[in-house]
């Protein structure tokens, strides 16, 4: 894919005016079944990894990891225990491993019930405060999930311990995949709670940045049209942002499909924010974002 770029740097992410809806929503337990949460999940299969895109509350994504060599598997964020189970069992492998991207209630809050359904898991974060943690791992510490290898890489900003996973398999010709939870989206990244615009522009420019071009993405939300329709706003005369708003719209949902997209600060979005710093022009972006009434067309 082509690259908006002032900064030269290809990165697997999307566009940087960034999107998370405000707070927690811990009353999100209450909702028993979501529409969004009903839609049928999505496998994105290649010869030695597979990866099932399971939806889950009103907007969160879990992902079952399969190492189809030995059968193993890895759950990402798996707030819904029970659909994770059926996932497993539907799929024959054998789950060994819980990848948390970060300690939030919608990310963290099914790992205690997960782990008493299947004792022995191994739970991997970046943060005490992630539940039933067993490993706490650090920037570019790596294990397996059968005869994958995944490397942790430390993003801090949207929380201060966050993680995101980046697996591949040795001696394969496969893309990579990378599990980003709550710091990149498509067309856009996690709020700044923890951390400051300089932490959030080192991970998606420094860190994930620097993956290989064909990694292919997941992330923890369904965020696609709500942040396309902000670029919009930003950059009213781009017009990949309209044709991929339209896509995505078409999508309505899975608009990411573990698809590779670029990422950069472009010109006009500096203008737009009256920074020419990239940095500070993250931040004046993120803030006007954090603050947009998303249009309903």
């Amino acid at each position: 894919m082509g690259c908006w770029a002032r900064q030269g740097r290809r990165i697997a992410a999307a566009w940087l005016p960034l999107a998370l809806r405000p707070g927690l929503l811990h009353f999100r337990a209450n909702f028993l079944h979501t529409e969004f949460e009903r839609r049928p999940s999505k496998v994105v299969a290649q010869d030695n990894m597979k990866v099932e895109l399971l939806p889950a509350l009103t907007d969160n994504y879990m992902y079952l990891l399969i190492d189809e060599e030995t059968k193993e598997a890895a759950i990402v964020d798996p707030v819904q225990p029970q659909k994770v189970l059926d996932a497993v069992r539907k799929h024959g492998v054998k789950l060994t491993t819980v990848l948390t991207t970060h300690h939030h209630w919608d990310h963290a809050g099914g790992n205690e019930k997960l782990v008493k359904m299947e004792p022995g898991l191994q739970v991997y974060g970046g943060d005490s405060r992630v539940g039933a943690l067993t490993q706490k791992v650090s920037h570019l510490m790596s294990f397996q999930v059968g005869s994958l290898n995944v490397k942790c890489l430390s993003t801090p900003c949207h929380t201060s311990g966050h993680i995101c996973y980046f697996v591949t398999k040795p001696n394969s010709s496969e893309p990579p995949a990378v599990f980003t939870g709550d710091t990149l989206f498509v067309a856009g990244c996690g709020k700044f709670f923890e951390g400051t615009p300089d932490e959030m522009y080192k991970a998606l420019i420094e860190i994930l940045g620097r993956l290989p071009p064909e990694t292919k993405v997941y992330c923890g939300h369904e965020y696609t049209i709500n942040n396309l329709k902000f670029a919009r706003h930003v950059e009213p005369n781009n017009n990949a942002i309209q044709e991929k708003l339209s896509w995505a719209k078409v999508k309505m949902g899975y608009s990411f499909w573990g698809e590779r997209i670029v990422v950069a600060l472009e010109a006009t979005v500096q203008k737009h924010a009256r920074e020419t710093d990239p940095i500070r022009t993250m931040g004046a972006i993120r803030k006007e974002k954090d603050n947009f009434k998303v249009p309903k067309d």
